[in-house]
């Protein structure tokens, strides 16, 4: 073996210890999978601000293994594409008082399926220009200073040209929608595909749980992604909870909305948790000590979670409260596929993530304690029979 040759070696044995030592969990929790219900792989939104997109695909796709259909992989794209039809005439209706940018939620996927059916993701891919990654924030300007023109109406009327010139842009960046492809041997439009696969978009309700609103009823969930202004289910949050564990004892995911702003969600770490001490709790000494040092370190400091941290007990108030005054905001959407426990015994959701599975502790997955959950949903998505049968019955779902 000559000298280049050792060299290389050396080289790439350090490379692999060096990427094994950067997939340790870099804390002190330890987890052990409970249960995790057969799904797709992990995905990856990449520069795009269509988390819920994904996360209802991928929502879809376990839905269909639940259903004993083939692994199928979706396009998250397609869904994109419609929604942001959908979005444009909303906005346009409403004077430019309505929600416009990347964010939706998973209704509007579900919106996109009864209205236009859905399709692989080999039959669409959604990279028209130029591309081989997924950046829609050309796409994401151009497609709101149309909207913007058309409101400032200029012609004092609108005309006839908006709409298919505002289609043109969405099939020069992400294609044209196919009226029919062939999947496995057989001939499909959309809709027939979806007929095919057997998804129904009314089998699944949304559900959420704030006292601003009756419970037991539908109300329209004041968020700003909610630009469909959508309905949403209202429960206590003890039985928004039993319904999320109901759901996966029983086989069933869950597509999850909430904050991820807290400086618990490590994703780096694959954690999600709740810890009691936050930093306006500390003395005045201690604060000035934190205030000093740079934030990078500020984190390390106190949320190394190099041990198992006492977590807030949540109530319905504090997630009223929490909601109320901006500290819970809807920001990502997740895949719930099944629960963990850590070394103590404490309950988490084990998440599906869609940044990608490279790189990432548990290959893109993260352990969401109960607590964060408890407090930090804001929204989730499941089938009808996903919700046990008193709880169904209080909501008039079956």
């Amino acid at each position: 073996m000559n000298r280049t040759i050792v060299t290389l070696s050396i080289l790439l044995v350090t490379g692999v210890l060096l990427t094994s030592l950067k997939a340790q969990p870099e804390t002190g929790y330890e987890f052990t999978t409970e249960k995790k219900l057969p799904t797709t792989p992990v995905k990856d939104q990449q520069r795009t601000g269509t988390c819920w997109s994904y996360t209802a695909t991928s929502f879809l796709e376990t839905e269909l293994l639940r259903m004993g259909k083939p692994e199928i992989i979706l396009s998250p794209m397609y869904f994109v594409r419609h929604t942001y039809t959908h979005k444009a005439d909303r906005y346009v209706r409403f004077h430019g008082h309505n929600n416009f940018g990347q964010g939706s939620h998973a209704h509007n996927v579900m919106d996109v399926v009864r209205e236009h059916g859905m399709v692989p993701e080999s039959e669409y891919l959604g990279l028209n220009y130029g591309e081989d990654r997924h950046i829609h924030s050309e796409l994401a300007a151009i497609l709101k200073g149309i909207v913007d023109a058309v409101i400032k109406n200029p012609n004092r009327r609108l005309s006839t040209a908006w709409k298919p010139s505002y289609e043109s842009v969405l099939d020069n960046y992400l294609g044209e929608s196919p009226d029919e492809f062939e999947y496995k041997g057989r001939s499909f439009t959309p809709g027939s595909f979806a007929e095919w696969l057997e998804i129904n978009p009314d089998d699944y309700v949304e559900l959420t749980s704030y006292t601003h609103h009756p419970f037991y009823e539908a109300f329209v969930l004041e968020i700003p992604d909610n630009w469909a202004h959508s309905l949403f289910y209202n429960l206590p949050v003890d039985e928004l909870m039993e319904v999320m564990d109901y759901a996966l004892d029983n086989g069933y995911s869950i597509s999850w909305d909430g904050d991820v702003s807290e400086r618990g969600f490590v994703h780096s770490k694959g954690l999600a948790v709740l810890p009691q001490v936050e930093v306006e709790e500390m003395s005045d000494s201690e604060q000035a000590r934190w205030s000093e040092m740079p934030e990078n370190e500020r984190l390390e400091e106190i949320y190394s979670f190099k041990e198992i941290v006492p977590e807030k007990e949540v109530t319905q108030q504090m997630r009223q409260e929490t909601f109320d005054n901006y500290e819970t905001t809807d920001d990502h959407l997740m895949h719930i596929v099944g629960t963990s426990r850590d070394q103590e015994g404490n309950l988490y959701y084990l998440t599906k993530n869609s940044w990608g599975s490279e790189n990432h502790i548990y290959g893109g997955y993260l352990h969401m304690s109960e607590s964060y959950v408890r407090l930090k949903t804001v929204a989730i998505m499941v089938h009808k029979d996903a919700i046990p049968g008193r709880i169904a019955r209080k909501l008039g779902t079956r």
